[in-house]
């Protein structure tokens, strides 16, 4: 580097700014001492040194905005030296397509992504990709992403056990489709093989396929309850409990009087509910701080493909009871 008087004469300072600026740089990392009278050293860009990055998010639907560690997210990315891309579609309103996604994905400028509950098929393309990617939740199980999320597998055998020492058999799981496809992940596997250890003959029945919207799921529901009624749902994602719970209320179907009901999640808006509803609890503080990690390693030029699954616990609540009665409005 050439000397402190030369520099500062052809960048228009004085030495002592000229003289502070080479020490930062020194600090960084980027330039080093020689000894008196000795020019600087230019190193080779450390790796441990961090850039700040452009992140983007790819949310699951819009209104996932409004969940707490998502709204954290941001400002915490931010506090890091990042800064956080929003984006104007989520995956389903990309409709979970890969084209349009990699689209999507393309247009947007930024240097790394967060994806949210993204299928199998959208994050093996991610993977693919030079960018780092950080999936949130998703069916990222043996990719090479960084990956997040609850480990549903341990709540699902105990929520089954607990119901059919309630007397139910008839016990059926609805989930979105990424989910069941290309076959079913694992939360969906614990739930039919302690169907299957307890004797419940198992089949499409518990875990149906159906079309992913109200009218579907409206179908899928009047189908259900015309022929062999389900005693008790377990239902993925708040979304889909609260328009199963007005379909039911519509048929004049109580909870849990005539059928169980189980959110794998819980909103705060449940905390209005007067009987606590039945829904699996799991550590969500973790999910910023890991991202952070991950943008940390990633912006050294590191890799990162830590997957941290973190345990959830069934909470019974009052929205399980025993199997109705078969003299029961049904």
């Amino acid at each position: 580097m050439p000397g402190v008087d030369k520099l500062a004469v052809e960048l228009g300072v004085n030495r002592k700014t000229m003289d502070a600026a080479l020490r930062l740089l020194e600090r960084e990392r980027l330039l080093a001492r020689q000894g008196p009278r000795r020019k600087r050293l230019i190193l080779a860009p450390d790796k441990n040194i961090s850039r700040s990055m452009r992140i983007a998010m790819l949310l699951y639907e819009s209104t996932d905005s409004q969940r707490e560690y998502i709204i954290k997210l941001p400002d915490a990315l931010t506090n890091a030296g990042h800064t956080f891309v929003t984006t104007t579609k989520s995956l389903m309103e990309l409709k979970m397509d890969v084209a349009r996604v990699r689209r999507f994905v393309k247009k947007t400028t930024a240097d790394a992504w967060v994806v949210m509950a993204g299928s199998r098929e959208v994050l093996e393309w991610f993977s693919t990709q030079p960018l780092p990617v950080f999936a949130l939740f998703g069916r990222r199980q043996d990719l090479p992403v960084a990956a997040i999320g609850p480990d549903y597998r341990g709540a699902i055998a105990a929520t089954v056990r607990h119901l059919a020492r309630l007397g139910h058999r008839r016990i059926v799981m609805l989930n979105h489709r990424e989910r069941r496809v290309p076959y079913p992940g694992p939360p969906e596997r614990a739930f039919l093989d302690e169907l299957a250890a307890l004797g419940i003959p198992v089949g499409d029945y518990n875990l149906p396929d159906w079309e992913e919207t109200p009218k579907g799921l409206r179908r899928l529901l009047n189908s259900l309850f015309r022929v062999t009624p389900p005693t008790a749902l377990i239902i993925d994602e708040p979304n889909l409990f609260i328009a199963t719970q007005q379909f039911l209320a519509e048929q004049g179907l109580q909870v849990p009087q005539q059928v169980s009901l189980v959110s794998t999640e819980i909103l705060s808006q449940f905390n209005w509910c007067m009987t606590e509803v039945s829904h699996y609890r799991w550590d969500y503080s973790k999910v910023v701080p890991r991202i952070i990690r991950w943008a940390a390693t990633v912006s050294r030029g590191r890799p990162d493909v830590k997957q941290t699954f973190v345990p959830a616990e069934f909470v019974s609540g009052g929205t399980i009871g025993p199997v109705p009665t078969p003299d029961a409005k049904v």
